[in-house]
């Protein structure tokens, strides 16, 4: 048992997770990832998964912000009365 899970039940933590929970948790996980999908097979360590999680999320946020600077230089080139700039507005929003 990790000693900060030990210090989370000594200091009265009401979120006691098992490390059966943290095991489901970290493969359930492992299955939201495409990178780490492919390897299902493959033992990956719980720091592996959480780091390709980051890393996922940081490229998820990185594309999502690209898309609205996309979107924002589209509504720019737009009628700012027609229905494609009403649609684009409501992508941004």
């Amino acid at each position: 048992m990790s000693s900060r899970r030990s210090r989370s039940r000594q200091s009265g933590g009401s979120a006691e997770i098992s490390d059966a929970q943290i095991t489901d948790l970290v493969s359930k996980l492992q299955q939201l990832i495409p990178e780490l999908r492919a390897r299902h097979s493959d033992k990956v360590s719980a720091a592996k998964v959480l780091q390709e999680t980051c890393n996922y999320i940081k490229n998820l946020h990185r594309e999502v912000d690209d898309l609205s600077d996309r979107l924002s230089e589209l509504l720019a080139t737009t009628d700012s009365n027609s229905a494609q700039a009403a649609i684009i507005r409501s992508l941004l929003m």
